[in-house]
């Protein structure tokens, strides 16, 4: 098919601001690797942009001989795979109930629960409600106010209403309640849409740095996001290293090898690559678990 000068030039043109646009999204992260695996005394002499000129390894160990961060990674882990089965398990269950005809007051259910996306008592009420129940200074605080999701059950809701009548009414018929429908049947064909939300869920526990922050003083209990948010915006990266750590207290010391900037790019890619794993091998649910909920409520 032969394109005439102006859609050769309109499609040059779209083709320029793609490879742009894929630039400027890509360096910042590039640059971020590039920073970690160079020397943190020749990165302050600046010029450092796509590849390391004095290539070490001295960020990373400094990273994971902390104990700190270490325990902030694991409970960062634990936070996310808790958080995220739990949440999908309860929510996919109040789903199931919500996409029944029969449930009475289900309208009203329903508005109660849009209700709370838009209105929420705030901090300040949050707050005092997570004191009551005694979850402050646990790990639980990040992980109970968080169970249900309401826009996720709309989608799990919209799913479930789309399945044919005729799979529950088999099961039924072969002897099965409402519970062995749900998880021998509902569930095993919702793979799509629990792969997607779960890992919304998950991304949002792993990335998650407010809720430690506000509910959680005792440091074994705070998750790598937080601690790293601390790192950015405190800046006292090498002395809490050095206070904690002497083998990192000797490499700031003597080999000047770390900086505040390597270091904080370091920890900054051992909180990110985890959860960028995770993409390729949910990316065929993409499609089909994010047009769910778009094609009616």
């Amino acid at each position: 098919m032969r394109h005439s000068v102006p859609d050769r030039l309109f499609m040059t043109a779209i083709y320029f601001i793609l490879l742009v646009s894929t630039f400027m999204m890509l360096y910042p992260f590039w640059n971020s690797i590039v920073i970690s695996f160079n020397a943190g005394a020749d990165t302050a002499k600046g010029g450092v942009a796509f590849w390391p000129r004095e290539f070490t390894w001295s960020n990373y160990e400094v990273v994971f001989q902390d104990k700190r961060l270490m325990n902030g990674f694991f409970i960062s882990v634990l936070r996310t795979v808790v958080g995220t089965l739990s949440s999908i398990l309860l929510t996919s269950v109040f789903a199931y109930a919500m996409s029944k005809r029969q449930l009475l007051f289900r309208k009203f259910y329903m508005i109660f629960c849009i209700a709370t996306m838009y209105f929420s008592g705030g901090l300040i009420p949050s707050f005092l409600v997570n004191r009551e129940l005694g979850l402050m200074d646990s790990f639980w605080v990040m992980i109970i106010p968080g169970l249900i999701s309401v826009w996720n059950m709309i989608i799990f809701r919209t799913f479930f209403l789309e399945l044919p009548e005729g799979l529950e009414e088999s099961a039924r018929i072969e002897g099965c309640g409402n519970w062995g429908t749900f998880f021998k049947i509902v569930i095993p064909i919702s793979g799509p849409v629990i792969a997607t939300l779960s890992l919304f869920t998950a991304v949002g526990h792993w990335n998650d740095w407010f809720t430690a922050s506000i509910y959680i003083s005792d440091e074994r209990l705070l998750p790598i996001q937080t601690i790293l948010q601390q790192i950015l915006s405190s800046n006292i990266m090498s002395e809490q290293l050095m206070q904690t750590n002497a083998a990192a207290q000797h490499q700031l010391s003597s080999m000047q090898q770390v900086t505040t900037k390597s270091l904080t790019r370091a920890t900054m890619l051992v909180a990110t690559i985890p959860i960028l794993a995770i993409y390729p091998f949910l990316q065929k649910y993409f499609t089909k678990g994010l047009l769910i909920g778009s094609i009616k409520e």
